[in-house]
């Protein structure tokens, strides 16, 4: 599935990734690659996601860490995430 996290300022990621775990308002979920569409809103926490091949851009490097599980983490403060066709867009503070 194709992952997209947008800022404000810019667009921090975009690529092919196998997993997205988000830190929804209910709590934590994961969206898998044909998950059903869905539009949620998000809280304090971190957005991780596993399997990219994609480069993230240096100058967005340090707001990114990785887990000790190999996935890719960013903490957000709140934010808005829309799955739909297999695209996962995350809208990040």
């Amino acid at each position: 599935m194709y992952l997209e996290i947008v800022s404000p300022e810019a667009i921090l990621f975009s690529g092919e990734v196998k997993s997205v775990t988000v830190p929804g308002i209910n709590g934590e979920f994961q969206l898998l690659s044909n998950h059903t569409p869905i539009v949620s809103l998000l809280e304090k926490g971190d957005v991780k996601f596993q399997g990219s091949t994609a480069e993230i851009a240096e100058v967005y490097k340090a707001k990114f860490s990785k887990a000790n599980n190999g996935a890719t983490t960013l903490a957000i403060s709140s934010g808005t995430v829309e799955m739909k066709d297999n695209k996962v867009i995350v809208l990040a503070d």
